[in-house]
């Protein structure tokens, strides 16, 4: 496949990690990809690593609050939460890198149902206060219920796309993701 990938005007296809997130990118991968050995605290602050420790504290305290289990266990281990705990960490850690852009890949996959809308009430908190989310999810109603505008891949290729209501309602993602 060829194509480019721009974001705010400039090519950002072939650009190192380290560079997206100097332009504002953060991705919050699949597997969350937290630092187990670490405590919470610790994994926090290193999503703040490109700022040094500038507005460190209220960052912190948007993400606890978003996260009230992560300042509950500010001081334990990252590797001794549940996969929920760990889910929002990793959600948290990006954060703090103050991105413009999210990218999120998969975030429900694994969680507990209870967990899963915690995790998107807390994503559309963070988009309501003006974060661009870029969200990739199995958990198609989840992912509707909260998207601006969405788009249906089959086989690569873009076959859908509209407002996550618009598509909620489509006989197509009705049929093929909803199994109605």
């Amino acid at each position: 496949a060829r194509g480019r990938i721009l974001f705010e005007g400039e090519d950002v296809t072939n650009l190192a990690p380290n560079q997206l997130v100097a332009r504002g990118i953060v991705q919050v991968p699949e597997g969350r990809a937290i630092l187990t050995t670490m405590t919470v605290l610790e994994n926090l602050e290193l999503g703040a690593y490109r700022r040094g420790l500038k507005n460190v504290a209220s960052d912190l305290e948007y993400v606890f609050n978003l996260f009230p289990r992560l300042k509950e266990r500010i001081s334990g281990m990252a590797g001794n939460l549940s996969g929920g705990e760990q889910q929002m960490l990793a959600i948290g850690r990006a954060l703090m890198a103050k991105p413009r852009l999210l990218l999120l890949d998969e975030p429900s996959m694994g969680l507990a149902p209870i967990v899963v809308q915690e995790i998107f009430r807390s994503l559309r908190a963070i988009n309501a206060d003006g974060l661009t989310l870029f969200l990739v999810e199995q958990n198609v109603r989840q992912a509707l219920k909260i998207a601006q505008q969405g788009y249906v891949l089959e086989n690569g290729a873009m076959a859908l796309t509209g407002t996550g209501r618009e598509l909620l309602g489509h006989p197509r993602v009705l049929e093929a993701y909803l199994g109605a």
